[in-house]
């Protein structure tokens, strides 16, 4: 899973990128910078599991960031970032919400309902100008070739026109699934869910809870394919610098429960759809990350591409019996573990052995 980390100048998105991933040194894209970087996906299940199997390693899933340019018109017309931006899953915004002396907001004030619909304004602007080339071409090739797919693009590419000239991103325009998969190859970059994250103040820490929810139910609301989280990015980076023990007191000193990452990564899953099975035994413990409501099969094909081909059934217990009953031979006493086909429907946190020819 690939999240594009983007917003104005001096919102912190390069500072959260940073928490992120870890990743100091940047890694050039295009004429201008862009840094990538992964970070694991905390999950205390593969710590449990961990702890039954005793396995030579434990692999979490990954997300990988990029920290793009502010956005700017520079930086959209930049083929090699453009291309950094549009193979991205997702968007996380970041958001200014804090205030500070040091370091003024490039505007004049902070107001990240302003910033959004800048933002959303210049990636209208950049897939507009897509969808004008685009439309040329085809009316052009329409004058040449009578065929019933140029047509159907064509008045497809109308609609898009015509939501992104009311200023509406593409993202709450609503398509079926041929349309959807008639325009993915173009990656416009309003259509991409969007994750808005706020970035608080150190002051404003204690309430993020109720300052998300404020944004979520209030100015933010009713935007399609859109979600909302909140972090304070100065809790953040003392957090980078504490042990496990240390982080979890840190934490409940402001009445938080999880770290910012770990919110900003729940909240990208869910956005997505995604969620993570997992496989435990000596030789490993993974988690692997899969589309919600994905059947054994697919979940399979995660593992690799033979598995879901040759697939024949899957051996699945939740994650938890498996720790109750200290493995594979106690939930096999207790009847626990099941024997599910093609048709079945993975849950998030089943434990799967998969059986293929």
């Amino acid at each position: 899973m690939k999240t594009a980390i983007i917003g104005l100048p001096m919102v912190g998105k390069t500072s959260l990128f940073t928490i992120l991933t870890g990743a100091h040194e940047a890694t050039r894209v295009g004429s201008m910078e862009a840094r990538l970087g992964v970070t694991k996906v905390p999950d205390t299940r593969l710590g449990e599991l961990a702890r039954i199997f005793e396995p030579k390693k434990v692999t979490s899933a990954v997300v990988e960031y990029v920290d793009f340019p502010s956005i700017s018109k520079e930086a959209l017309r930049d083929p090699g970032l453009m291309a950094s931006l549009r193979v991205a899953d997702a968007l996380a915004h970041v958001l200014r919400v804090f205030e500070s002396d040091v370091v003024p907001h490039e505007k004049g004030s902070v107001d990240p309902v302003r910033d959004l619909e800048d933002v959303d304004t210049e990636l209208i602007l950049s897939d507009f100008v897509v969808i004008e080339k685009r439309m040329e071409r085809l009316d052009k090739d329409r004058k040449k070739i009578k065929a019933p797919e140029l047509d159907q693009e064509f008045e497809l590419l109308e609609r898009c026109k015509k939501e992104l000239e009311e200023n509406r991103p593409l993202r709450g325009l609503e398509l079926t699934a041929e349309e959807e998969k008639r325009i993915r190859g173009f990656q416009f970059l309003s259509q991409k869910p969007m994750l808005l994250v706020l970035n608080l103040g150190e002051e404003d820490a204690g309430r993020m809870a109720e300052i998300e929810e404020k944004y979520r139910t209030g100015p933010l609301a009713g935007r399609a394919r859109t979600a909302v989280t909140a972090i304070c990015g100065k809790i953040e980076a003392e957090l980078a610098e504490l042990s496990a023990a240390e982080v979890k007191e840190y934490l409940a000193s402001y009445g938080l429960k999880e770290s910012g990452m770990e919110r900003l990564i729940s909240a990208t899953y869910s956005l997505l759809g995604l969620m993570s099975f997992l496989t435990g035994g000596e030789d490993e413990v993974r988690a692997w990350t899969i589309p919600m409501h994905s059947t054994a099969p697919k979940a399979a094909g995660a593992i690799h591409s033979d598995f879901e081909r040759k697939f024949i059934r899957a051996e699945v217990v939740n994650w938890q019996a498996l720790v109750d009953y200290k493995g594979y031979a106690g939930v096999r006493e207790k009847g626990l573990l099941r024997l599910e086909g093609k048709e079945y429907i993975v849950k998030d946190g089943d434990v799967l052995v998969i059986r293929h020819g």
